[in-house]
């Protein structure tokens, strides 16, 4: 097969270990084991994965391996597995990967024909979408928005535009922030879930439309670990003669390009760079 690479003989496994993020219960006993068996543990925090390690009784060595330094030890790694010794990668929360550093370690450890087996276990995208009520069938992972710029509006924009659920990571003093761009991007109808603290003490999952939840937590941001879940847009989108007639009429009333293009982006769910592009080419 094009582009596959056969097991390196007598190589050791890169395990992709899955742990809590939240309740303890949710290490599963594979994952105790694994995490004993192994020649080195390659932790995002080796402070905080030490608790973890404390709580079941392991004593398997760790290293530091996270965004600043896997380019570096990423070859040295990859070596000492090939050379037969077996090691597992897990991040402070969750499954690795998901918005955490590892990428580039599985990637290394692929090519050089070490086995890369995942361990199961907690996630909190999963655990959101799935208590959402929000369809599951098919969905984006957009991980953490980035804060400003170029990349932020495309990402918005694609959000907004969406066919099917879109699943975000936020910061709780951004929640509001990201609503409220996507409300301007005529999405405030939308059905939205806002999941915190998944598996913890205080576990919520607050469900309305894109505003109601904008609005709820306006004067009072959610504490803890946020996930968003965003239901598609409508299948029936507007057809560019409306769009382009409602831009006009706005326009013609001395409405300048800015809110023309909120205020159709908002009435007809398309996106505001769209709006805004079409006002802008309609005189006032």
């Amino acid at each position: 097969m094009e582009g596959h690479v056969s097991p390196t003989e007598g190589a050791g496994t890169l395990y992709v270990v899955s742990t809590p993020i939240g309740n303890m219960g949710d290490f599963s006993f594979r994952a105790v084991d694994v995490l004993e068996s192994v020649a080195l543990i390659l932790a995002e925090d080796t402070r905080h994965t030490r608790h973890l390690l404390d709580r079941y009784a392991i004593h398997t060595p760790m290293a530091a391996h996270h965004e600043h330094n896997e380019a570096r030890t990423t070859p040295e790694l990859v070596a000492r597995m090939t050379a037969g010794e077996s090691m597992a990668l897990v991040s402070d929360a969750g499954t690795p990967l998901l918005s955490d550093p590892g990428g580039r370690l599985v990637r290394a450890a692929a090519d050089a024909g070490i086995a890369v087996t995942p361990i199961p276990g907690a996630s909190a995208l999963l655990a959101a979408l799935v208590a959402s009520g929000i369809s599951a069938e098919r969905f984006t992972f957009y991980g953490f928005l980035a804060r400003s710029g170029r990349e932020r509006r495309e990402a918005l924009d694609e959000i907004a535009s969406l066919r099917h659920t879109a699943v975000v990571y936020e910061a709780p003093g951004r929640v509001t922030d990201t609503l409220g761009e996507l409300e301007q991007r005529g999405a405030g109808e939308r059905q939205v879930a806002l999941a915190r603290e998944m598996t913890k003490q205080f576990e919520e999952v607050r469900r309305g439309t894109l505003a109601e939840l904008r609005a709820y937590y306006e004067d009072k941001a959610p504490r803890g670990e946020i996930v968003l879940v965003i239901a598609a847009a409508p299948d029936i989108a507007p057809t560019d003669d409306v769009v382009l007639a409602r831009v006009r009429a706005l326009r013609a009333g001395g409405m300048s390009a800015r809110d023309t293009a909120t205020e159709v982006a908002r009435e007809l769910g398309v996106p505001r760079r769209l709006a805004y592009k079409l006002a802008q080419e309609t005189p006032s």
